[in-house]
């Protein structure tokens, strides 16, 4: 069975990397294949252990972003009501666009997770794939179009003013994270510079965009954590999942802030480097 130090490990790790843009799943495959753990993906307890760890990150989200998600719903059923968006009612706009953007990779995470993540789950494929992903922030970063909303306008206004196609294009962009080693976070990230968000605001989205995907993965395998099958392993899940959310509210919290004067090219880097060093030596060892 997996250890506690595992767990407590794994859920900082799984907190920290859903959030960052350098693939939770690549480095819950990367990391017990790099300690000589005997922990592998398909283990029931160790999708436990990632149900209760997404449950941690979707409840941190939802808890960060509380206001926001509460303006959100209170402008979708203003809509609803009046039958129409308001071409003034930014947080009406902003939760359609999220709806819209969580189709795509709510359809395809249905249609392809289980044989994608088996197909890919190796520690040497998961590492060429974070060099990918290295390419992929990088890309985005310098092929970004320049903001061309006013400066001063608020983040979630700026996010409405996206067109449709724009929000599917960045929530389809989020499937890639089903592909160990690509993130998330990252791809979504990226699909938002290149529609013409600025780093903070493509964070920021991607953030909200983030929450109602991890939610809806965790609410599916709720039934692993609650079946008679985790009995065993439930209070070392819950341990993982306590040390995930404190490590995903931390994370949130600097991304932010970070994303304010700063660019996704450190992580492009990070990604990139530790890609390739990791898949030479998974080939040599």
């Amino acid at each position: 069975m997996i250890t506690f130090f595992q767990v407590i490990i794994l859920g900082i790790v799984q907190g920290f990397t859903e959030l960052f843009p350098i693939s939770s799943l690549g480095h819950s495959v990367i990391i017990p294949s790099l300690l000589g753990w005997n922990i592998h993906q398909s283990d029931p307890y160790f999708i436990v252990l990632l149900v209760s760890t997404h449950t941690a990150t979707a409840l941190v989200l939802l808890y960060f972003f509380r206001k926001d998600w509460l303006k959100i719903v209170k402008g979708m059923l203003r809509s609803l009501k009046n039958r129409s968006i308001d071409k003034d009612d930014s947080y009406a706009k902003l939760g359609w666009l999220l709806v819209v953007g969580t189709i795509p990779a709510g359809i395809l995470g249905l249609l392809f997770q289980n044989s994608l993540q088996s197909l890919f789950a190796s520690a040497q494929l998961a590492a060429f794939f974070l060099m990918v992903n290295g390419v992929i922030l990088y890309s985005a970063q310098r092929l970004r179009k320049r903001p061309h909303m006013e400066a001063k306008t608020s983040s979630d206004k700026k996010i409405a003013k996206l067109s449709w196609t724009q929000a599917i294009f960045v929530g389809t962009a989020q499937a890639g994270a089903l592909i160990p080693g690509i993130s998330r976070s990252g791809s979504s990230m990226a699909g938002g510079l290149l529609a013409g968000l600025n780093n903070e605001d493509a964070a920021r989205f991607s953030f909200l965009l983030a929450t109602p995907i991890i939610a809806a993965a965790a609410i599916l395998k709720l039934p692993d954590l609650l079946g008679s099958s985790a009995n065993d392993f439930r209070t070392q899940a819950l341990v993982g999942a306590l040390f995930a959310g404190v490590s995903a509210y931390l994370s949130v919290r600097f991304l932010l802030r970070f994303f304010k004067s700063n660019t996704l090219t450190p992580f492009a880097i990070y990604c990139f480097t530790a890609g390739l060093f990791l898949s030479i030596y998974f080939l040599f060892r």
